[in-house]
């Protein structure tokens, strides 16, 4: 049976693999923070285990991992390797293989969703192929495997050079690939703590009593504040219905849920576009591509921001209280 443990341990792997590879080429700071962080994957499931049976030891370990990866995260300066073969090469390769390219990008939505959608019907001899929990999750691990595999085929090239490139990348981006699980954390940590109640106090002592506008732009702006803070709509989603959303909104005014969930997501959107600590829309492209202002896709695409949110609240207001 497939379990996200699985995923997980492969995640380890790679990053220890990673590791070896900087420690091979002398960057001693940036393989010891990749061995850290596989260790992290590759332990969760023990430390939980020990967590559960009462010892907090292996939780304390874990946290002080963490701290050293924050220590080691500013040592990690830009470092992309150069590409194999030179420019002229790699554009003839591009046009021999055409649209083969796409294959295997588009595989991992597709065996993803797949899995998603069968894979509680899939068994072999009676026993369950997938488990249950987080299948849509094991489904894109075993996605992104299919896809490796697939682009070895279209670029007749092995595996482990599909690894290499995978390394490229990694350093190329550093710290900055682990701000989506690190705000996913965030998020868990402001609903847990009560960040939406207390929302829900200072809002009821300060709003006007009767005003819905107020209500509703309060709700738009602050799923676009707590999105910059947290680099997460998901994230900021949570909080704001928990405090504004449900108890005045829909409780006080009779907003309609449906649509003031779905257009309060696009708020927080707007402040996806104009945060760093949405690092894999904004940081990264910009590793990658090697601009030299870190920023440049925030200034380019703030205007559009705005532009957004100001026509997604009009809507908002206009809908959600028919």
């Amino acid at each position: 049976m497939l379990r996200i443990q699985y995923a997980y341990w492969l995640i380890a792997a790679f990053l220890f693999y990673v590791a070896w590879r900087n420690l091979r080429a002398g960057q001693g700071w940036r393989a010891a923070f990749w061995l850290l962080l596989g260790l992290l994957f590759g332990g969760g499931d023990y430390v939980l285990a020990q967590q559960a049976a009462g010892h907090t030891l292996p939780a304390q370990v874990a946290g002080a991992v963490v701290i050293a990866l924050a220590a080691l995260a500013p040592r990690l300066r830009r470092h992309p390797h150069g590409e194999e073969g030179d420019a002229a090469q790699r554009l003839q390769s591009a046009i021999r293989l055409g649209h083969r390219l796409f294959v295997p990008a588009l595989l991992i939505p597709l065996v993803t969703l797949l899995v998603a959608l069968f894979g509680a019907h899939l068994s072999i001899a009676g026993h369950a192929l997938f488990a249950a929990p987080q299948m849509t999750l094991t489904g894109l691990a075993l996605a992104c495997v299919v896809a490796l595999l697939a682009a070895a085929w279209v670029a007749r090239a092995p595996v482990h050079r599909g690894l290499a490139q995978g390394q490229r990348l990694l350093d190329a981006i550093g710290w900055a690939a682990l701000l989506p699980l690190l705000l996913a954390a965030l998020g868990e940590v402001f609903t847990q703590s009560g960040v939406g109640a207390a929302i829900a106090a200072i809002a009821g002592h300060l709003l006007p009593e009767g005003s819905a506008f107020a209500c509703l732009l309060v709700f738009a702006l602050g799923m676009v504040l707590f999105t910059v803070i947290m680099g997460n709509a998901f994230a900021a989603f949570p909080v704001m219905m928990a405090g504004i959303g449900l108890p005045l909104l829909v409780g006080q005014y009779g907003a309609h849920p449906a649509i003031l969930g779905s257009m309060g997501m696009l708020c927080g959107y707007c402040g996806t576009l104009v945060t760093p600590m949405a690092a894999d829309y904004n940081l990264v492209p910009a590793a990658l591509l090697e601009l030299r202002d870190p920023y440049g896709v925030i200034r380019a695409q703030w205007w559009s921001a705005v532009a957004i949110f100001l026509a997604t609240f009009v809507m908002m207001w206009l809908l959600v209280f028919r």
